[in-house]
Formats: C-alpha cells, sequence, structure tokens
C-alpha cells in the first residue's frame, strides 16, 4: 500500500486547489448560498471538460481518464477546503462510482458519459431513512408489470435529490435488493426540498408512487456495500480537507488577534489547541488515504479502513471547526464570517453517511469483536 501520493496526484492537486481558489473563492460560496443557487453552471462546465475531474474514476471506454478512488479522493479534499456548492459529491462521487462498479455495460454507456462532460447530474437514494447505504433501511418496494418496472416508497434525505436529472433507487423485489434509474422529471416522483443545517449541501425527500423506473443489474447487494465504502471513504477525504482549512484559519487569527498586547497564538492554550488539531487532523488524512488505497486496490482490509477513516474524520471535522469558532471568539458566531460554513458542512457530513456510533460498530463488527 503507497500512503504518499505520486508527482502526478500532487500535480492535481495543485491544479483543482488553484482552480477552487479562482473559480469557487470564499465570496463565490457565499454569493451562491445566498441567492439560493446550487451550482455556477460554467464552473461546473470547466470543471467537467477542461479539468476533467468528473471523469477522474470512470473507465477511459465512457469518456472518463481511468483513474481511481485515489485521485478522486485527492479532488474532494480540495473541495472540502473551499465548502464547494455544486452537485459534485452527489453526481461524480457516489452515483458515478455506482454506475462504474455496476455490472450493467447499457447502463454505463447511457450515463457515465454525460456524467464525465456535465451534461448530466445524478444522486442515489438507498436506505429509506438517511442517506447511508444500509441494505436493513430498503422499504421501498418495485413491482414488475407489463409496461416494466415501478417504484412505491419514500426516500428521506436524498443528497441534491430535487434537482438530479437521474435517480438511482435502491428498492425490494421480495427479499432481493434491486437497483433502478429513474429521471428526475418522471411522472410520480415528487421531490421536496429538505430545510437543512448546511446551505451548501441541499438534500430533499422523493415520494414515489408507482413511478416507472428502469432496473440495472441483478442482485446488486454486494456492489452496493462496495460502493458505501468507497462513499465512506470519498467523504472522509472531503472531511480531511474542510478541517485542515479550518485550522488554518484558526491559526492565521490567531496570529493577529492581540489580547493583553500579544498576539492569542502565543498563548499555551491556544497552542496546545491548534496543536492537538492538527495531530487529529493529519491521523485523519493517513486514514483517509489509507481507505481509497486499499479500495482501491481491491484489498479484503478496504471496507475496515473505511468504516475506520469516516468514524475519526467525521469527528476530527467537527471539532476543528468548533475550535476555529472558539479561537475566533465572538467574530467567529456571525453570519458574515465564514468559519460557521465549515461548522455547518461539518455536522451535516457527520450524518450523511450515518452516525459515527454506528461507523464504529461496523469497525468492531468487521475486526470480528462484535456482531454486526
Amino acid at each position: 500500500m503507497a500512503n504518499v501520493p505520486t508527482e502526478d496526484q500532487e500535480q492535481l492537486r495543485e491544479v483543482t486547489r488553484r482552480f477552487l481558489a479562482d473559480k469557487a473563492s470564499p465570496e463565490a460560496m457565499r454569493a451562491l448560498v445566498e441567492s439560493g443557487a446550487r451550482r455556477d453552471d460554467t464552473v461546473w462546465t470547466q470543471m467537467a471538460t477542461q479539468l476533467g475531474l468528473h471523469g477522474l474514476a470512470v473507465p477511459e471506454e465512457f469518456g472518463g481518464a481511468g483513474l481511481g478512488p485515489v485521485e478522486l479522493g485527492i479532488v474532494l479534499e480540495e473541495m472540502g477546503r473551499a465548502v464547494f456548492v455544486g452537485p459534485f459529491f452527489s453526481t461524480v462521487a457516489v452515483a458515478g462510482q455506482l454506475l462504474t462498479a455496476v455490472d450493467d455495460a447499457e447502463a454505463q454507456v447511457a450515463w457515465l458519459p454525460g456524467i464525465v462532460d456535465g451534461s448530466l447530474t445524478a444522486t442515489v437514494a438507498i436506505s429509506d431513512a438517511d442517506g447511508s447505504f444500509d441494505l436493513s433501511g430498503v422499504a421501498t418496494q418495485a413491482v414488475e408489470g407489463a409496461d416494466g418496472w415501478a417504484l412505491t416508497g419514500v426516500k428521506e434525505f436524498v443528497i441534491d435529490g430535487a434537482r438530479a436529472d437521474l435517480v438511482l433507487v435502491a428498492a425490494r423485489i421480495g427479499d432481493e435488493v434491486g437497483l433502478f434509474a429513474c429521471e428526475g422529471a418522471t411522472d410520480g416522483l415528487v421531490r421536496e426540498q429538505v430545510d437543512g443545517l448546511d446551505p451548501t449541501r441541499p438534500f430533499a425527500r422523493l415520494v414515489l408512487d408507482a413511478v416507472p423506473a428502469r432496473r440495472i443489474g441483478g442482485d446488486v447487494a454486494e456492489v452496493l456495500r462496495h460502493v458505501g465504502d468507497l462513499v465512506a471513504a470519498a467523504l472522509a477525504c472531503e472531511q480531511v480537507g474542510g478541517a485542515s482549512r479550518a485550522l488554518e484559519m484558526a491559526v492565521d487569527y490567531a496570529k493577529i488577534r492581540e489580547q493583553f498586547g500579544r498576539p492569542i497564538g502565543s498563548f499555551q492554550a491556544i497552542k496546545h489547541k491548534c496543536a492537538d488539531l492538527l495531530v487529529e487532523i493529519e491521523s485523519g488524512r493517513s486514514a483517509a488515504l489509507a481507505a481509497v488505497d486499499l479500495l482501491a486496490g481491491a484489498d479484503e482490509e478496504g471496507p475496515v479502513a473505511a468504516a475506520v477513516a469516516q468514524a475519526w474524520c467525521a469527528a476530527a471535522y467537527t471539532h476543528a471547526a468548533k475550535e476555529n469558532i472558539q479561537i475566533h471568539g465572538g467574530i467567529g458566531y456571525t453570519w458574515e464570517h465564514d468559519a460557521h460554513f465549515h461548522l455547518k458542512r461539518a455536522k451535516s457530513s457527520e450524518l450523511l453517511l450515518g452516525t459515527t456510533a454506528q461507523h464504529r460498530v461496523r469497525v468492531a463488527a468487521l475486526a470480528g469483536i462484535r456482531e454486526n
């Protein structure tokens, strides 16, 4: 396992960071949030066509770069730093990786090229109760009739679900779990925007009433579990990026904010906070990089590494975001300061794929310490 990024991977990080600093600055992010927009169409197209970020983990035969989870993780880390506003995570990290993994060439030909060139946005709805890949939470029913498959059920907390062009839905066929694709504007699909804590990442409630759908693959339970690990590792990378940026903001402020005639960064209490955060974040970075690396190599330790990374990085981001506000003092609590965006993204992503406690339980189960 190579935990040290290659020269090409570091160049990818540098190019992505420069692009986001120029096109997705804090000012641009704030403008999107305050306008209610969910992406900058120009930036979205440039990311896809000029940088090729949307196709990093997509095979070359579908127009992608043929790379994998490691490169995608690097890009997501940079997007986490920027608190990027746009459906990249749902479309590329979730739906894109799922379509790439499923054994259905016809579906891949139909939708992967659109994801790669930025013309198609997509999302995934697995568990009915939350945004996780917990198959025990799949209650939506699929029924096959003369005209094809129809889905009935309710999916909660679907990322970018209100505006996605394509929705990949897990549903029950008796005791089996199947995967289905339906167009976002399909009759019978009601999409309700959900008010949430994080204004940079929208969620929706999907109500399916006999919605026409196309089945993808066969029994996809194992594929969904594998992609759930990929998505957990990808989110961990994003959380590390956000935590790292929150610490940078705190340190920069501690250098210039003075109390009693001294920068507050010279006080032991502030030094200890920042040092502890640095250790926590770098540990999380190692865990996230190990997870994407193991999963890229189809290593049997990949699932436990993904669960460890998600449990650690989710908590680390929330801790860093809170301490960032604490170090900034009163100004950190205001809408005018950007610190609160990191706290809201951290708290939202901490629950996105299940709680940290649930991930720790999974680590114990995979390690054979307790039953799942």
